[in-house]
């Protein structure tokens, strides 16, 4: 009887297909959801991200990188005193205004004063040594080239930050951020452009390690007040990042937002392929009748279209995966924040296997529903 299920959804596919469909659209909705808030709130935390420092040093009670305050300038003396430290950089963060001389008006920007040097730790895993060296000029910044038209100001352009003249020397993808525009410029500029001098402290100062071990064992130490040095907290880049993810997902209630969106996209499709299998088993009805006259039993009966759904689900989540991929693919050639893990994925795939079993049952009681007397009418 098993070899049943199979044989009805290769002859009879036309009836089937609007299941495969409906699940198969479950799924994509559901792939691309998870993407878009890997990659919208994943861009919170690009800034420790996309830096190679493992250990992270700014003012205490700091909920994300954006939210940065000025620390002791003393501080990466108190970084260097521990002995797995091997390198001490400062981060500069300025909220300010571009002004371009296309622009109808200002923009809030986001201004990161970085290292030049060719081995520092800011944006390391993002930002080519040789792009790097171009900051070097005075008044030289990188932007995303998405954010181009943003700014009002193409590649080679000049424009204002707080009234400070700056010049885009090149651009680099990946470099949107949650809630503003990033611009990369030098730390001298920085400091220029927020009106302060280098020496006067930095929003944080990263700290580079031997490996991960010996991360958390600075960490460890580190963390330990000491009031000749200010107020400062210590965090792994790791758990910065995630600090930074949680505030915009959960503190914000974006997060809210996104699992009823989630629960929404489940609901409906659980209804959809229900209504789409039951209306399936509908249509064969006088044949589940037959084999319950001649005798099969109904736990048989179920055991096929159970088998059926199970078929019908695989091949959803495999029309899902693939069309889920191409839409990424296209999201992320259009500079769409996009990220997907296998966990993710994984887990899309567990949700859509619930969806399809809570179809099942339904189409279940519709066949538990089917008695032979009905052959008679």
């Amino acid at each position: 009887m098993i070899a049943l299920a199979r044989k009805t959804l290769v002859y009879e596919w036309r009836r089937f297909l609007p299941v495969v469909v409906s699940i198969g659209f479950s799924g994509v909705l559901l792939l691309v959801q998870a993407a878009l808030v890997l990659g919208i709130f994943g861009s919170a935390s690009l800034y420790v991200t996309a830096s190679s420092g493992d250990l992270w040093v700014g003012y205490p009670g700091t909920q994300s990188v954006n939210f940065g305050r000025a620390v002791s300038p003393d501080l990466p003396m108190r970084l260097r005193m521990d002995p797995a430290v091997t390198a001490v950089e400062p981060y500069l963060w300025v909220d300010a205004d571009w002004a371009a001389e296309r622009s109808a008006g200002n923009v809030s920007v986001y201004v990161s004063g970085i290292s030049t040097q060719r081995d520092a730790m800011m944006f390391s895993r993002l930002l080519p040594a040789a792009l790097r060296e171009r900051l070097r000029e005075p008044g030289a910044v990188i932007v995303d080239p998405a954010d181009l038209d943003t700014l009002a100001v193409e590649t080679g352009g000049r424009a204002w930050i707080n009234a400070h003249p700056v010049r885009v020397v090149g651009t680099l993808a990946g470099l949107r951020g949650l809630g503003g525009v990033n611009i990369l410029t030098s730390l001298d500029t920085a400091a220029a452009i927020g009106g302060r001098g280098v020496d006067d402290g930095a929003t944080y100062y990263l700290a580079r390690t031997a490996d991960a071990a010996a991360a958390q064992a600075a960490h460890d130490r580190l963390r330990r007040p000491d009031s000749r040095f200010g107020p400062y907290e210590v965090w792994t880049a790791q758990a910065f990042a995630e600090r930074t993810q949680r505030y915009w997902l959960v503190d914000t209630g974006a997060g809210v937002a996104v699992l009823f969106m989630s629960i929404i996209v489940c609901a409906v499709g659980a209804l959809i392929t229900g209504q789409s299998l039951g209306a399936a088993i509908a249509s064969s009805a006088r044949e589940y009748a037959t084999l319950n006259a001649m005798g099969v039993s109904r736990g048989t009966m179920v055991r096929v279209v159970l088998e059926q759904a199970a078929w019908l689900g695989g091949v959803g989540v495999v029309l899902a995966a693939l069309a889920g991929t191409a839409l990424l693919v296209v999201a992320h050639a259009h500079q769409v924040p996009v990220a997907m893990t296998p966990l993710v994925g994984l887990a899309c795939v567990g949700v859509v296997a619930v969806l399809v079993l809570l179809s099942s049952v339904s189409a279940v009681r519709r066949q538990l529903d089917i008695e032979p007397a009905m052959l008679l009418r």
